[in-house]
């Protein structure tokens, strides 16, 4: 079982350029995968969303990438012939000014606009895929190894929780047996009370067994069973159960509600407070997994 919180890094470099890959994962009802790349690694974009979905199947996954040249920074590329247009006009003007060239600084034909211009490298990122792709294996796996990590963490802790839940389950089936007939003894005791002892045994017992009826949990205790050793099972496989665990969480909800409204008596009323509180922490915790 896998948590959807993770972090993976992942590097690598062909002695020219380096490329740095990082994963960052948190909870997520869905999929979510948001890709940063340079921008000369647009063409490239497809290809990483690609990968993270062959590893990943749920969370908001951030994927940054980075690249960084060994040359860096742009190429400053000099047009000689326009340098040599502007000396020669500079020239003309010092004659005229009767001044020699030595008076003519350098910067003075340098500073001229488009002697000297700035170009950013062309990146192919077609050929430097391989780089990337192999700096975001690394990434992946780490990220994957760390979700592994939390995950059998919170397998622990959902366990914990459910065997709470099923000791809970254990003292409910124990206060409702017997319930009908501490429902038919409470009857009569209301009716002789408003009839000074004159109560008709058959009546009575009709009453209590419908009123037996619309308190019986039997069948809500053992969903609660079925959905528990579920939950249990789900816990132990590999595979990506966080919907399903989501799916278990809401009928468990589901039936100790029902059970809340149906149960009468104090016991089983604030045992049912202690499920809900412990079922509670189960869905805080089941909401992380993958």
């Amino acid at each position: 079982m896998n948590s959807m919180t993770g972090y993976g890094r992942g590097e690598a470099s062909n002695g020219d350029v380096t490329i740095l890959v990082e994963i960052k994962s948190v909870n997520n009802r869905f999929r979510d995968i948001n890709v940063r790349v340079p921008r000369d690694y647009g063409v490239l974009e497809a290809r990483v969303v690609k990968a993270i979905k062959e590893g990943l199947t749920r969370g908001r996954i951030d994927v940054f990438v980075r690249r960084t040249s060994i040359e860096g920074g742009p190429t400053v590329r000099a047009d000689t012939v326009l340098a040599e247009r502007y000396f020669r006009a500079i020239q003309d003007v010092a004659k005229r000014l009767q001044r020699t060239e030595e008076d003519i600084p350098l910067a003075a034909v340098l500073n001229q606009p488009g002697v000297l211009t700035s170009v950013e490298d062309q990146t192919d990122a077609a050929s430097e895929w391989d780089l990337v792709n192999t700096a975001l294996t690394v990434a992946l796996a780490d990220l994957v190894a760390m979700r592994a990590t939390e995950g059998a963490q919170l397998e622990a802790d959902l366990r914990s929780h459910l065997d709470e839940l099923q000791r809970l389950w254990t003292e409910v089936n124990a206060a409702t047996d017997g319930l009908t007939e501490r429902l038919h003894a409470k009857l009569a005791e209301r009716i002789s009370r408003l009839i000074d002892d004159r109560v008709d045994a058959t009546r009575l017992a009709q009453e209590a067994a419908i009123l037996a009826d619309k308190a019986d949990v039997s069948e809500e205790l053992v969903r609660i069973l079925s959905h528990c050793k579920q939950f249990s099972t789900a816990l132990a496989t590999t595979e990506p159960v966080g919907r399903k665990l989501d799916f278990l969480t809401q009928e468990l909800n589901r039936e100790i509600n029902t059970i809340g409204s149906k149960a009468a008596e104090h016991p089983v009323s604030s045992t049912v407070v202690e499920m809900k509180s412990t079922l509670e922490r189960i869905r805080e915790q089941a909401a992380n997994v993958e």
